[in-house]
């Protein structure tokens, strides 16, 4: 059976669904959501929550992924970001938050690009982890592929929890005529804490991130509300489609390695509480939220929110987004909510679902029956 559609004469082409392309459909019993179980564990580490807080300066300071940790989530710290750039980041915060307000303004991606070329301080990795260490919570930071052999000694050395390698699109073989690439699978293997590596949006990428040991698979290229990769760079991939995709690759993984189970992240456009419920409905066991998470009044960002493609060096492929601001982080994360288009109460949301479904955990909500359903209103 084949699912390609003809596109032209001369090709053919898969046909993929995003998450507002299906709808989850109840036909089971109901439950109280207070009943429902929405705990998650990777590796040694479990959580109350199914949310990792997306590695953008942004939304994750120290302290946000302290109050994060806190209310049973893991926040990530960009450990590229202003924070192992500036001894006190919070001018430069000051600045990007103040600069013109003009979508697509090179002067805005300009300024933002010379913030940014400040050098990255190994010590100031040490100590801003060490920060997060202090406070009692799980402590994870992020590197891009391109700077992790540089710098993940230090980040090891400091004593990370969970190590994040993240990038717009990561594979288990990189290809360069110019230097030695990473060598995920030996990496992983000499290190001893965990790795959630991605991004991957197919079946056999993530099949073949699967097989380098790492404990976690981010799906998508992430930056939902503020990436402009599908303009600059014509790559996109629907996220219901590619996170079944990736969880059909979890399923063989599981036989071809005699019971290892890797988790499903899904990281992009989880900006509401329905794409985050959609997620795991399709197969993710946790989402990664940067947009969501921004909205909350403790957020860096203050109603603003950016990605590192917003000030590539060389391919800008991002935007600064006004996102506004929700509410304290405990509101955005747990009510009671006071909006009605999915920004505030996502895990009472999430709760709600599952519980009107009939299902009393995530694994459980995994099979929960989905149709496709394009739905162009809001």
């Amino acid at each position: 059976m084949t699912y390609e559609i003809e596109i032209g004469r001369g090709k053919r082409g898969r046909r993929a669904y995003s998450l507002d392309d299906i709808a989850i459909v109840p036909n089971r019993r109901t439950r109280d959501p207070k009943d429902v179980s929405v705990s998650w564990q990777i590796d040694a580490y479990r959580f109350d929550m199914p949310v990792i807080a997306a590695p953008m300066d942004s939304a994750m300071s120290p302290q946000t992924a302290i109050a994060l940790g806190r209310l049973g989530g893991l926040g990530v710290l960009d450990l590229e970001g202003l924070w192992t750039r500036y001894e006190d980041p919070q001018p430069v915060l000051d600045e990007i938050g103040a600069l013109q307000d003009e979508t697509n303004s090179p002067a805005v991606t300009g300024r933002m690009q010379e913030l940014y070329r400040a050098p990255i301080q190994p010590e100031l990795i040490t100590s801003r982890l060490a920060e997060m260490r202090a406070a009692g919570v799980t402590v994870a930071g992020s590197l891009t592929p391109q700077r992790t052999q540089e710098h993940y000694k230090t980040v090891v050395a400091a004593g990370v929890d969970i190590f994040v390698i993240r990038g717009t699109t990561v594979s288990a073989e990189h290809v360069s005529k110019d230097h030695e690439p990473l060598n995920l699978k030996q990496f992983i293997y000499e290190l001893d804490v965990p790795v959630i590596v991605g991004g991957a949006a197919g079946y056999t990428p993530a099949l073949h991130l699967m097989r380098t040991g790492a404990a976690g698979v981010l799906v998508g290229f992430g930056g939902g509300a503020t990436s402009t990769t599908r303009r600059a760079l014509g790559i996109h991939s629907p996220m219901a489609s590619a996170i079944s995709d990736v969880a059909a690759a979890r399923r063989d993984y599981m036989d071809e390695s005699g019971g290892r189970y890797v988790h499903v992240i899904a990281d992009g456009g989880m900006g509401s509480s329905g794409a985050i419920i959609k997620a795991i409905a399709m197969g993710a066991d946790a989402v990664m939220l940067g947009s969501a998470l921004a909205r909350a009044a403790e957020a860096p960002g203050k109603g603003w929110h950016w990605g590192q493609e917003a000030h590539h060096l060389e391919l800008p492929r991002g935007d600064r987004a006004n996102v506004g601001t929700v509410g304290p982080l405990e509101e955005v994360l747990f009510g009671p909510g006071h909006h009605t288009n999915g920004t505030s109460n996502l895990i009472g949301a999430l709760r709600r679902s599952m519980a009107t479904t009939g299902y009393s955990d995530l694994k459980e909500f995994q099979r929960v029956d989905v149709v496709v359903s394009p739905y162009a209103g809001n």
